[in-house]
């Protein structure tokens, strides 16, 4: 039997015994908070308590080097204390605001681009791309340097109508949350996986392979005691290529990316909203992107120019409808748009009739 403070790798510790003093203390008993700059904001308890929150931009993909100097950047002005956000986002607590400026001059000095507070661009959330990701079509690292190189304005002193939160998934197995961000970019396979049967006999286990396919469209091949594919049915997801490795999707000039937009978390004026697709297919163009680059930008500025204050991107095309959005942006209309869900029913719009507004 083990002992009551015997410690164990079963489950995080609990996340009350990194909280900074002062939020521990007033936990759940805040008044208000309030925005100073793009990158700095402040909470007031109800005991008039305050702490000051820093926020600045990760690279995401952080080296230890990088790592050791946050924490030595927290244990100089902030008693040690940091957190990173959903959106990869590192944030300082300090009790003072004397002690907010001396760190701002620490982070700008080490070339930290400070930000991402209220209605900007936060930094973009992403998954790992050609750098790991095995059924990747695209690469999300280098999508999203580009992206932040192109709108780092919006994250460190342009406003926007309200938030706007960017996303880049690797493939259409999207753990980079792109279903719920407002812009969201997602790498797509045009092509359905090869398959090398002399690989598939000696190196794969059939039955997890055909398991392995969501939409049933692996199937048994005796003539080759390999697979075969029904090409109708598969969604060229990549997942078979996760348990067998002679079955690669990864296609140099068909792989492209899609993009899709409107989608949010907060239930804030409307309840939360999927994502939808507005560009269907962009050609990988690595290391800047230009074309997908273009189309972002596209859409960001007429997002900046026509949403009301307040408005969330998705908020905004449901008051101009989406006919409208294809118009201002330019963006080519094409069958892929067309909702035919039957199955959703009153979830999508389910009939490829236009309603012009």
């Amino acid at each position: 039997m083990s002992l009551p403070d015997r410690k164990t790798d079963i489950g995080p510790p609990h996340y009350e015994q990194f909280l900074h003093p002062v939020i521990k203390k007033n936990f759940g008993k805040w008044k208000y908070h309030e925005e100073i700059n793009a990158g700095v904001m402040v909470h007031v308890a109800e005991s008039g308590e305050k702490i000051y929150t820093v926020r600045a931009a990760t690279p995401r993909l952080l080296a230890t080097d990088t790592i050791r100097e946050y924490c030595d950047i927290a244990e100089k002005h902030c008693d040690g204390y940091l957190r990173f956000t959903t959106r990869n986002n590192v944030e300082f607590f300090v009790d003072s605001e004397s002690k907010v400026q001396p760190l701002l001059d620490d982070l700008k000095s080490k070339d930290y681009l400070v930000g991402g507070i209220g209605a900007r661009i936060s930094n973009v959330v992403h998954t790992q791309g050609w750098v790991h990701c095995h059924s990747a079509a695209t690469d999300a690292s280098g999508l999203v340097k580009v992206i932040m190189d192109e709108f780092h304005e919006y994250f460190s002193s342009k406003e926007l109508a309200n938030r706007c939160r960017i996303a880049v998934a690797c493939c259409v197995n999207m753990c980079g949350a792109v279903h719920c961000s407002d812009i969201a970019l997602v790498g797509v396979h045009k092509t359905p996986p090869r398959i090398m049967h002399e690989g598939v006999k000696n190196s794969c286990e059939i039955p997890s392979t055909i398991a392995s396919c969501p939409t049933t469209a692996i199937s048994p091949d005796p003539a080759n005691k390999s697979v075969k594919i029904k090409l109708e049915k598969c969604m060229y997801c990549g997942n078979c290529y996760s348990v067998c490795p002679a079955m690669p999707i990864a296609d140099t000039e068909n792989d492209g990316i899609a993009i899709v937009v409107g989608g949010k978390v907060s239930n804030l004026r409307k309840p939360p909203m999927f994502s939808k697709l507005a560009v269907p297919w962009l050609p990988n163009n690595p290391p800047r992107w230009p074309e997908v680059v273009d189309v972002v930008k596209i859409i960001l500025k007429e997002y900046e120019k026509g949403a009301r204050k307040h408005e969330r991107m998705g908020e905004w095309i449901a008051r101009i409808s989406w006919e409208k959005f294809f118009s201002v942006t330019g963006l080519e209309f094409k069958i892929q748009h067309i909702d035919d869900f039957t199955y959703a029913r009153e979830t999508f719009r389910t009939t490829a009739a236009f309603k012009w507004t």
